[in-house]
């Protein structure tokens, strides 16, 4: 009997439904104008409900941030994150010492593991002009057997995700950014070394797919084991398999087929999340994931006893000097430096 190729179609909501081994993914897009003296919007937050301000108001949102946008320190365990950063800036902080600033195609894979506390902040760095923000933020989960292992953060560095781009007759292309797996002999960097994703036999694959209009391409299949979702985030006129999917839906698709994707009135820009599920019983609360109800509580119990290792910088909202370019200081002392 053969399969279905499209297995559900869903209005996308905030966060996006996921399948294991995903457990969140969410799409940041903010329209934040120009920064003030503090790198906070040079605007009138009057109106808002700061600290809780994930309303759009003209364009943009504060997130949990009391003067910059974006997410004072918070803490994690068992699960880990990966930030996306197609647009704006990040300013990372963590207990471990690490920080780093990062955007303009990076991406930072996290993982909590045991536990850690981080700050993820948005820098408004530009007084004369506005400071757009576009980035996805996913959680992929750990097996209980890596819920914890010693907390671990790395930077794909833009320059150094792949990139497969294809040309039509008609100088039309189609652009994939190849974060996690790998597409037509293109290999993405290495995860962090617990990840899920780093055994290749676990087929984890993150994708961003842009197709000019007029053009088509065909996602390579996989096990069919394999959970695969498309998010279909911006643009008209996409097709799968044939169906016009409308805008803004996520896509569940059958991972042992080929899939075609075809744009045909508008530029269409999708996320793909791939990977063979852990299998495992989920439990999650707030910013811990785990495997039982029980570990949620030591989960919380471990971190009002030890605050995962503290919060060694001075501010609950760090940010990063408003001149300082793309770089990363590891928990070692290690740094990188990017233009």
């Amino acid at each position: 009997m053969e399969q279905k190729t499209i297995l559900k179609i869903s209005p996308l909501g905030f966060p996006w439904e996921t399948q294991d081994p995903f457990i969140f993914c969410v799409h940041h897009r903010d329209e934040y104008p120009k920064g003030n003296d503090e790198m906070g919007p040079a605007t009138s937050l009057k109106g808002r409900n700061i600290g809780q301000d994930f309303t759009i108001k003209d364009g943009w949102r504060m997130y949990h941030g009391q003067t910059i946008p974006g997410f004072p320190y918070h803490p994690h365990r068992g699960f880990e994150t990966v930030t996306v950063v197609k647009e704006g800036l990040v300013d990372h902080t963590d207990s471990m010492g690490a920080s780093g600033r990062f955007g303009k195609g990076d991406v930072q894979w996290m993982t909590a593991g045991k536990g850690v506390q981080h700050s993820e902040m948005f820098p408004l760095v530009h007084q004369d002009k506005e400071n757009p923000m576009e980035l996805f933020q996913i959680w992929l989960n750990l097996p209980k057997a890596s819920k914890f292992v010693e907390p671990y953060f790395k930077m794909l560095w833009e320059d150094s995700i792949p990139v497969l781009q294809e040309n039509d007759i008609n100088g039309k292309s189609v652009e994939v950014n190849v974060i996690a797996g790998s597409v037509s002999n293109l290999q993405a960097p290495k995860p962090t070394p617990d990840s899920w994703a780093a055994n290749p036999e676990n087929e984890v694959a993150i994708l961003t797919i842009k197709l000019e209009a007029g053009t088509s391409w065909m996602i390579p299949k996989a096990s069919a084991d394999a959970n695969r979702t498309l998010y279909y985030y911006k643009g008209n006129g996409l097709q799968i398999e044939g169906e016009t999917i409308p805008s803004y839906h996520s896509v569940t698709v059958n991972a042992g087929s080929e899939i075609k994707l075809q744009a045909n009135t508008e530029d269409c820009f999708l996320l793909m999340l791939q990977g063979k599920p852990i299998n495992e019983p989920v439990v999650q609360y707030g910013p811990f994931v785990m495997n039982t109800k029980t570990e949620i509580q030591e989960a919380f119990q471990d971190y009002q006893r030890t605050q995962f290792g503290g919060w060694p910088w001075p501010k609950h909202e760090q940010a990063h000097d408003r001149n300082k370019g793309r770089f990363a200081i590891y928990s070692d002392g290690t740094e990188e430096l990017k233009r």
